[in-house]
């Protein structure tokens, strides 16, 4: 597997990051390549992406979900991929976000390109476009305040 990590601080509180983070359907507005997001419960998610001229298809689980300080995920079918993502909130009412993606390359072409860096400079680009997302909105589109441990969801209210 090859790991990326990347940070950016983002000019807006902890909250308004994370509650637009936890919009998943609107990920295609910022993420390159990302063609469309399915959220179909409280924990799974389906993505259809192209890479390098590849389309490609997962499903997800949220395997950690706290409020305002970590998103963790990892497939459940079709290309391996895991990862997280950590809210810091910062003085002035900034936050830093640190994303961390797992995602192993399948055939050449992915090996190629994964050797190349691609994935690390789509990760950099795909946050530097969600910071001009939510810094020009001021505020996310949505939120969903509920947590997730493992098999336990605790719904907001």
């Amino acid at each position: 597997m090859s790991r990326v990590e990347k940070q950016i601080v983002l000019d807006v509180p902890v909250e308004a990051a994370y509650d637009q983070w936890t919009q998943f359907e609107s990920f295609p507005s910022f993420m390159d390549g990302v063609e469309r997001v399915e959220q179909h419960d409280d924990k799974t998610l389906t993505w259809w992406v192209t890479v390098g001229g590849k389309r490609e298809e997962w499903t997800a689980e949220i395997v950690d979900q706290t409020p305002n300080r970590r998103i963790a995920w990892r497939s459940t079918q079709g290309a391996e991929n895991a990862g997280a993502v950590l809210f810091e909130p910062l003085e002035a009412g900034r936050t830093r976000l640190t994303l961390t993606i797992d995602a192993q390359p399948e055939g050449i072409l992915e090996h190629i390109g994964d050797a190349a860096g691609f994935l690390d400079r789509q990760v950099e680009g795909d946050l530097e476009r969600f910071k001009a997302f939510i810094e020009a909105r001021r505020a996310p589109t949505g939120s969903w305040g509920g947590a997730i441990h493992g098999e336990e969801i605790v719904r907001p209210g």
